[in-house]
């Protein structure tokens, strides 16, 4: 059975413009890496645990905020792992000075027998659809397809 993950898509309309927050992943793999490298707030969640209630703690563990509002269920994403995304979104504020995640250890540098500690996320953004295209990691591309459907937004102003 494929993992499975769960995420939310924060989005807000500013003066006419759509726009969407993406967390960077954190840690040293991705430290250098920009375009095509973030990503909706998303973790794994567990056989019968519910995926909206996986994906709101997942956007609380990586950007420190409780989401609210209402959450608008926009499907299902394999991606080219093989792994399944469950993905909604909401219309909501971030203050990006507010931004906090939580971390994670792992052996580095590789085989030195250190733990090191970084966080999931290191940095949030608010992109607006054009450069979210751009950002986001290729196989969450119909994540954002899928919002900009949703709400008809002209695809051709994005991409």
């Amino acid at each position: 059975m494929p993992q499975r993950s769960a995420g939310l898509l924060m989005f807000r309309r500013r003066r006419g413009i759509t726009e969407v927050l993406l967390v960077h992943p954190g840690g040293p793999f991705w430290a250098k890496k920009d375009d095509g490298a973030w990503s909706i707030p998303k973790g794994l969640y567990e056989e019968g645990e519910n995926p909206l209630s996986a994906a709101k703690r997942e956007f609380e563990e990586e950007t420190g905020q409780r989401p609210a509002g209402t959450f608008i269920e926009l499907g299902v994403f394999k991606q080219p792992s093989g792994k399944h995304v469950s993905a909604w979104a909401f219309e909501g504020e971030f203050d990006l000075a507010a931004f906090k995640s939580n971390t994670f250890a792992i052996e580095w540098p590789p085989r030195s027998g250190r733990l090191a500690e970084f966080p999931e996320a290191d940095r949030a953004g608010w992109f607006a659809l054009k450069e979210a295209f751009r950002k986001i990691t290729k196989g969450q591309l119909p994540v954002l397809n899928r919002l900009v459907d949703k709400f008809g937004l002209p695809k051709d102003d994005f991409v």
